[in-house]
This record gives structure tokens, sequence and C-alpha cells, in this order.
């Protein structure tokens, strides 16, 4: 299997129908509580997407946004589950980490749900430590926040 990544916006076609496979999968997962996260979601004027390709056919999908002049936040980290285990969500965080280098950002921030195991094995594992959560996720028992220097 060929794995290709491509820098894009949330412009492209791909983005947007992995990020409605990606609702689907958290709605089933965290039913009401999830209308919670869908007003922080929103996918309109994102100049950060990467979509990651499997022979040719969209995998998964991720992107970030600006917080700040030295932090990103990372968004919608997403692997078709049927592809899951194969590295395509480790090279998806390890690139947009690599994009926001390249802009100069220093830091990168991100929230994930406690349901998403795997999603916060990852983050562990590629260096991201807990962090109290930050707006809007302050209060909200469901998440859980994370921060990482990015190394330049």
């Amino acid at each position: 299997m060929e794995i290709t990544l491509l820098r894009t916006t949330s412009d492209s076609n791909d983005f947007r129908r992995l990020i409605r496979i990606l609702d689907k999968e958290l709605t089933a997962n965290y039913g009401e509580d999830q209308k919670e996260y869908d007003k922080h979601n929103h996918i309109e004027d994102i100049h950060h997407v990467l979509v990651a390709y499997a022979d040719n056919e969209p995998a998964g999908c991720g992107c970030f946004r600006i917080t700040d002049n030295q932090t990103v936040e990372m968004k919608r980290i997403f692997v078709k589950k049927e592809l899951r285990g194969r590295g395509i969500s480790k090279s998806i965080l390890w690139h947009l980490e690599t994009w926001a280098m390249e802009l100069q950002y220093r830091f990168a921030i991100l929230e994930t749900g406690i349901l998403q195991l795997e999603a916060v094995h990852l983050y562990l594992k590629s260096g991201y430590l807990k962090t109290p959560n930050y707006e809007p996720y302050i209060g909200n028992k469901n998440s859980i926040c994370m921060r990482k220097k990015l190394n330049m």
C-alpha cells in the first residue's frame, strides 16, 4: 500500500468527506455530548490541511489552526477505521508538526476525547504532555488537552 500526503486547504472535497466520517464516529462514541464539541470543530477557511491517501484513495486527514504567534492547535486528525494501525496517523501528525515548524511555530497544542484511547496513546508517544484544559475545553469532563514543544 502506497501512502501519500497532500497539503491542501479546507476547500478539499476529500478532507470534507473524511471529516463527515469522523463526525459520525465521534457522535457514535459520545452521543449528545458531541454537540458541545461541534461548535469548536468548524472546518471553514483552514489553510493548513493534510489529506493522506492510501493507493490514491482518501485514508485520513488532519489540520492545524494558528492560536498565537508561537502556537498552533492540531485538529481533526483522523484515519478511516479499516486503515488504522498502519502508521498513517503518526505520519499525518509528524507532517503537520513539520509544516508548523517550517512556518516558525514553536508549540503545538491539541484536544482529544477521553474515549479516543488510540489518539491519546499516539500523542503521548509523539511527545505531547497532558496539560490543563485550555479554552474552550475548561471544565469539559470528556476532554484531554496536550502540549508539545516543536523541535526546530
